[in-house]
């Protein structure tokens, strides 16, 4: 008798597409929602001057996949260019996401573009590239809440080891019950987590309460040290050095960062009050104030354990994040704003509670003084006021700077090239006269003066590495705008090429 054997085709496994191969290396910063975020954003760059920055700029946002662009530049209109939009109708009907403009431009049309970006509540980034020296200024209108800001995993760990809950009570002490003979394999597996859970009961028992200072945490990590078995083939246990390793940062209450404490105290207007964000910052802040912690991440690091174990400790974990998503997404539902919020929006801030961020942009009237940057001879006192507060602390800085081994001060490159943000060249000269309108003897300053004399020599021209690489900075932080994550600068970047290093002020 032959036997018949019929082979079956295994079923296709669905490899990815053609889109996430492309990008694949970014994808793993900022996943799918920020590669949507990038595709569905309209861009415009308003571009002056030789307009190098400008173009490198958006090279670096066209790469990685940004919807649209729009370009607008002093040029002439010439047969290729017919079916282009005029200056007049750029801000017509078009919905920007970002607006993008490098200087020096013409006041008529910054004003423009300022006004356009205050009506509309939209982030404006400013650009100058001269010679050695760059300088970007980002205006965020408002507040601008950020929720997945990528914090170091160590940094925002939250294991509940003092306030476990009874799920992880329970598994900790079956898995312990019979501690002192266990197998060797057994013993050195047991997940460090659970034999902090394990020894904080007997020290609670010998002490009366949870090890709080240095000295105690110290005494406690030492305490299960010296409970690791020595006589196995490893001469210790590498569970046990990582329950000791961990002491430090596990053994600690729920607390709030203060940047966590900002989002709660902030109190929205009106209009903001009905974004997801505030809508689900509400819920967060009545789940905190109930429960006394924010909603559980879910995440175990990794530690040495038995697979099945491991699993076992994850899903005790991720139980209790489902848990607390529920509860914070029943306290969205009945707000009036809440019905459409997903619940994937709530499942993202929930997870992401401990790190939340609140950027806090230019204020009106700062705006409006920096629109005016400091070519105008009526400029706002306000802003003067904020700049001679910055150039006396940069100052002091720069005194101490033959001692600490820092580098001076990037300020005087603002000052300088702010005073040049309307006209391509000036003479050393007009340009301290410029910058000492608004800040008062500032032209008395040696490094002032000889950084003015750079950016004079260069009469407005650019150095295409210098605006190759100011251009990727910028690009990288109008992804984090654009996509709403990771934590932009606040809010001026100052980039000095003679030296090769950058200085973030807040200007």
């Amino acid at each position: 008798m032959t036997e018949i054997v019929t082979q079956l085709t295994p079923p296709l496994l669905q490899g990815p597409s053609d889109k996430e191969k492309k990008y694949d290396r970014q994808l793993r910063l900022w996943a799918a929602s920020g590669q949507a975020a990038l595709e569905g954003a309209h861009i415009l760059l308003v571009n002056s001057g030789s307009g190098t920055v400008g173009v490198e700029t958006l090279k670096n946002l066209v790469l990685p996949g940004i919807g649209k662009f729009t370009i607008a530049d002093d040029a002439l209109v010439t047969e290729a260019d017919l079916g282009g939009e005029p200056q007049e109708s750029l801000f017509a009907e078009q919905k920007y996401t970002l607006i993008l403009y490098s200087l020096p431009i013409d006041q008529k049309t910054l004003a423009l573009i300022q006004d356009y970006g205050r009506q509309h509540k939209i982030p404006q980034v400013a650009i100058h590239s001269v010679g050695f020296y760059s300088y970007f200024h980002i205006q965020i209108p408002g507040v601008f809440p950020i929720v997945d800001t990528h914090p170091d995993p160590t940094s925002t760990t939250d294991l509940r080891l003092l306030t476990p809950w009874p799920e992880l009570s329970n598994f900790a002490t079956e898995l312990t019950k019979d501690i002192n003979n266990l197998s060797a394999h057994e013993h050195g597996h047991i997940p460090y987590l659970v034999l902090l859970l394990y020894y904080l009961k007997i020290w609670k028992k010998e002490h009366g309460t949870f090890p709080s200072n240095f000295k105690e945490k110290k005494a406690f990590a030492k305490m299960i040290s010296a409970e690791a078995r020595t006589n196995n083939p490893e001469g210790g246990e590498e569970n046990y050095d990582e329950a000791a390793a961990a002491v430090n940062r596990s053994i600690v209450l729920p607390s709030l960062r203060d940047e966590v404490k900002e989002v709660f105290a902030y109190i929205p207007n009106d209009e903001e009050a009905k974004s997801s964000f505030w809508v689900i910052a509400s819920a967060v802040k009545e789940f905190y104030e109930k429960n006394k912690a924010l909603p559980l991440p879910g995440s175990v690091p990794d530690m040495k354990a038995q697979s099945s174990v491991y699993v076992q400790l994850q899903n005790i974990y991720k139980a209790k994040a489902r848990q607390d998503i529920a509860e914070v997404l029943e306290i969205v539902r009945a707000h009036p704003q809440g019905k459409d919020i997903e619940a994937t929006q709530v499942e993202t801030f929930c997870k992401n509670a401990a790190s939340i961020t609140l950027i806090r942009g230019s204020n009106s009237g700062q705006d409006s003084a920096h629109m005016q940057v400091l070519a105008s001879k009526t400029f706002s006192s306000m802003y003067g006021s904020l700049l001679i507060q910055v150039q006396e602390k940069e100052r002091e800085n720069d005194k101490m700077a033959p001692l600490t081994s820092m580098p001076l001060s990037l300020l005087p490159i603002y000052l300088s090239l702010s005073a040049i943000s309307h006209v391509s060249t000036a003479s050393s000269k007009d340009i301290l006269a410029t910058i000492d309108r608004t800040v008062p003897d500032a032209s008395l300053d040696p490094h002032q003066v000889q950084i003015t004399e750079e950016v004079a020599r260069a009469k407005g021209g650019e150095l295409h590495n210098i605006s190759a690489l100011t251009g990727g900075m910028v690009a990288q932080e109008v992804i984090k705008i654009i996509t709403e994550q990771y934590i932009p600068i606040d809010n001026t970047c100052i980039f000095d090429g003679v030296s090769s290093h950058t200085q973030v002020l807040r200007i």
